[in-house]
């Protein structure tokens, strides 16, 4: 009798379980992002190298959006390889219109003023720099600092 009391409650636990790992009951984690402060390359002074912030305090498991904005002083290439290898990108926007697909880009450029929206999960702790091409002696460098 003691046997048939053991296999419901083992059948009852692996109904749980199957349950438990089918997308219905998932996390989504790009649902209630945090929208970060917009890092801004050059000012409306007439300054290109200046930068709003160098340094960013994220937590892996958590979803952000970040834009950049150029004020079209310069010609931007924004680096951040470490980062991009450890988030998972939603979505990137330039413009309203969405880039979306697996992978993520080797780096973004801006040839005039504008945003590009970058909306991301971090999967990985960790200090990950970010640069802008050739501009980094100007002092266009930063570190997401990931918990």
């Amino acid at each position: 009798m003691e046997d048939i009391m053991i296999k419901p409650s083992a059948a009852l636990a692996a109904a749980f379980l199957a349950f438990a790992a089918t997308p219905s009951a998932a996390v989504d984690l790009a649902k209630n992002r945090t929208t970060l402060p917009d890092l801004v390359l050059g000012d409306k002074d007439g300054n290109d190298y200046a930068v709003s912030q160098k340094d960013y305090e994220l937590e892996a498991g958590k979803s952000y959006q970040l834009d950049i904005v150029s004020n079209g002083g310069k010609e931007y290439k924004f680096f951040s390889p470490e980062l991009f290898r450890h988030i998972w990108i939603n979505q990137i926007v330039i413009n309203h219109l969405e880039i979306h697909g697996p992978g993520t880009p080797h780096h973004l450029e801006w040839d005039d003023e504008g945003a590009i929206r970058i909306e991301f999960v971090v999967i990985r702790p960790g200090n990950f720099k970010w640069w802008i091409d050739g501009l980094e002696q100007r002092g266009m460098t930063g570190t997401f600092k990931v918990k």
